[in-house]
């Protein structure tokens, strides 16, 4: 059983950073990709970003290029995502997802369209 573990949300004031982490779990293959999917109030669920596990390619969506900064601890099973300059678009509830067949991934949103598994979420809000 996949288990994705989301922590590090909470309320930060614009212009602030957040440090999201994810622990996960419950699979062993060398090839997959792992990241972070974003729902906001009222708006459909987005990807954000993402790295490969094989070779540390990551990938951004473009509202978080520059500010974003996805990693990966693999001695940890844990990914991360820091995130600095915030504003108030970046109030979401961020979920940790993983796709066990990457196949290939060009961009967030084909990293988004083969995820296989999902977190709970945790919220992060951005006041302004």
């Amino acid at each position: 059983q996949v288990h994705l573990v989301e922590s590090g949300g909470g309320l930060v004031q614009g212009g602030g950073s957040l440090r999201l982490s994810c622990s996960y779990s419950g699979f062993t293959r060398p090839d997959f990709a792992i990241g972070w999917i974003r729902e906001a109030p009222g708006k459909e669920r987005e990807g954000v970003s993402c790295i490969r596990s094989t070779d540390g390619t990551t990938f951004y969506t473009d509202s978080a290029k520059g500010r974003f900064t996805i990693s990966r601890d693999a001695a940890k099973n844990a990914v991360y995502l820091q995130m600095d300059r915030l504003n108030s678009e970046d109030t979401a509830t961020y979920y940790c997802a993983v796709d066990l067949n990457p196949r290939q991934i060009a961009t967030v949103a084909d990293f988004y369209n083969g995820i296989d598994w999902w977190g709970q979420g945790t919220l992060v809000t951005v006041s302004s």
